[in-house]
Formats: structure tokens, sequence, C-alpha cells
């Protein structure tokens, strides 16, 4: 089991960064492949990007690619989220999620945060 706490997110105006990061407890970090999962009010919850145990393997929607970058330092147990350019749009609950696999033809975690707010203002 992991537990992850997120962290990084805030108010910002929309052209400027932002980095979140999550930080995972116990020994199995490096287990999980790792993922940011957002949710906008009054909509589903969507994967915005996905990593995989050794970092070899990365997934981005593609409202985001191009201006999201995913990594993960395993020695650390630290999974990190960089948002550039953001948008109005990027305006969501941002979730970091362990053990995040395409099931059933969805995306899905087995242990989630608690969630960090991102508002990007026009």
């Amino acid at each position: 089991q992991v537990q992850l706490v997120e962290s990084g997110g805030g108010l910002v105006q929309a052209g400027a960064s932002l980095r979140l990061s999550c930080a995972a407890s116990g020994p199995t970090f490096s287990t999980y492949a790792m993922g940011w999962f957002r949710q906008a009010p009054g909509k589903e919850r969507e994967l915005v990007a996905r990593i995989s145990r050794s970092a070899f393997n990365r997934y981005y929607a593609d409202s985001v690619k191009g201006r999201f970058t995913i990594t993960r330092d395993n020695a650390k147990n630290t999974l990190y989220l960089q948002m550039n350019s953001l948008k109005p749009e990027d305006t969501a609950v941002y979730y970091c999620a362990a053990g995040v696999e395409l099931v059933a033809g969805r995306w899905s975690g087995d242990y989630w945060g608690q969630g960090t707010q991102v508002t990007v203002s026009s």
C-alpha cells in the first residue's frame, strides 16, 4: 500500500507555470506506474499524464501535450507534473495516483492522493 500527498497547486494567470509534486510513503513507489488525473467542476475525472515504473514510457492527454511534463524520482519517492503555458481550461483539482493502468478501456488507479486545486485565470 502507498499513501500519496500532493502539493504545488495554486492560482495563476494564463500563460504561467506550476509544478505539482506528489510525495509517496512506503518502499514500493518504484513498483507502481504513476499518473496525474484532474477533475473540473461538472466533468469526469480524466487522466492527464502517466509514467511507467522506470519512466521509460510516458502518456499525455492530447489537451496537455507539449505543455505538461511528468517525471518521477524513485530515490525520493516523488512524482512531478511540470505545467507550462497554463490555460483557463486547465483549472481543476489535480490528483496523483499509483498503479495507473488501463482497465476495461478506462484509465484508473489503485491509490489516490487528496488532490490539489489548480486555478488559471484569464
